[in-house]
């Protein structure tokens, strides 16, 4: 009959792994467990598509319900593994059934980081991580509102550029001194920051965070300054922690995230793991790294299901992402941190531009603003000695 194999988290990676190994050939029992109540299906439209209300639940879903049961999937919904108990190959859930494995993967994803601060418990301060976090941020949104988003990364901004769609009044507060400091160079943040402010976003940058107040309901946010931010609701989006713990319950290697090699393997052979949860050794970056990413989440879980179906993969991926902001695509290829010189080409006052990133000589990342032929080139040409002809003329 074949292997048992259990996939422990029901997001893009998981699903991924459970088609690709059937698509691989695999026989065997496989089994998808996962903690949220719906089938898998695609998070990054939640803070766009999804909360703009242009696409429903359904449309949300990876593949339609009879997809499992077509390809002999069994999905265990709306539980959460409890324990892995590795010397019996079990699996402890939240509803008191045992499940034993031959191989076990996982793919648990990330939970987004909390605030440290008083009042992180007042009702109105949200995060957005699933379909019911944003379900009840809808219901915020019915009426007009003072909305306060702490974090000025991708899903902040995103947040915003909806949010101000639908007519709310919108801060954005940011610890940093530029929105996305981490991930985009000083032109681009500037330019994303004119894009918002002339929206009607309020930025607040470099500008901690000393707590919520608010009797019951969250009232304001109060800053390190002193200073004061009313708001009828609070979106944090201050990145976001892989849900390595019960990994390293089990004894596991981890270091915020769960390591493996270049096959998806854990510290034990019978256990593999994919997508944001997962650290490993990029060669391209010659560094350990963890990607946040659907790129990442949909590669790295086929990487799995080969070598769980007898192959010897070697991931080493061109990490690759993207934000929707108002009319605004950004694309980025590759890794920024670490250049020593960034080089835009293109005019931004035309709102089509984008930033080649480079290393010693070498192409390390490129930006691109509302240009997608960029972006595909860089795809290609990330790692490679920069030279006329790698990239368009802008």
């Amino acid at each position: 009959m074949g292997e048992s194999i259990v996939i422990v988290g029901a997001g893009q990676a998981g699903a991924q792994v459970a088609q690709s190994l059937r698509q691989a050939g695999h026989e065997g029992p496989i089994t998808l467990v996962g903690d949220e109540a719906q089938a898998p299906y695609q998070r990054p439209p939640l803070s766009k598509k999804y909360l703009a209300g242009e696409i429903d639940a359904e449309g949300l879903a990876l593949r339609p319900d009879a997809f499992y049961e077509q390809n002999r999937i069994t999905c265990r919904l709306g539980v959460r593994v409890e324990a892995i108990e590795r010397e019996t190959k079990q699996l402890r859930l939240s509803d008191g059934e045992i499940l034993t494995y031959d191989r076990l993967v996982l793919a648990t994803g990330t939970r987004p980081r909390r605030l440290p601060v008083p009042g992180a418990d007042l009702e109105g301060i949200v995060s957005l991580r699933g379909i019911a976090d944003v379900d009840t941020i809808r219901a915020h949104l019915q009426h007009p509102s003072r909305i306060a988003i702490v974090g000025g990364g991708y899903i902040g901004l995103e947040f915003a550029a909806v949010a101000r769609k639908l007519g709310h009044e919108v801060t954005v507060i940011e610890a940093q001194e530029r929105v996305m400091q981490r991930v985009v160079s000083p032109a681009v943040s500037s330019w994303f920051e004119a894009l918002h402010t002339g929206e009607g976003v309020t930025l607040r940058l470099g500008t901690a965070i000393a707590g919520f107040y608010g009797t019951g309901r969250v009232e304001g946010v109060r800053l390190a300054d002193e200073s004061t931010i009313d708001c009828d609701m609070v979106l944090t989006a201050v990145g976001a922690q892989p849900n390595d713990e019960l990994a390293s319950a089990a004894g596991l290697e981890t270091d915020d995230g769960i390591l493996v090699d270049a096959a998806g393997r854990t510290s034990d052979e019978a256990i593999f793991a994919a997508g944001d949860c997962t650290r490993f050794f990029s060669a391209l970056y010659n560094r350990s790294i963890r990607l946040e990413s659907v790129q990442n989440a949909i590669d790295q879980a086929k990487i799995v299901a080969q070598a769980l179906t007898g192959g010897e993969p070697d991931y080493d991926p061109v990490p690759w992402f993207w934000s929707d902001q108002y009319k605004v695509k950004l694309q980025i290829a590759g890794l920024s941190p670490g250049h020593d010189e960034a080089r835009t080409f293109g005019d931004p006052a035309t709102g089509s531009f984008f930033v080649a990133y480079l290393e010693k000589g070498r192409l390390i990342a490129v930006d691109s603003i509302n240009h997608p032929r960029s972006h595909m080139m860089a795809r290609r040409a990330v790692g490679k000695p920069f030279a006329e002809g790698l990239l368009p003329e802008g």
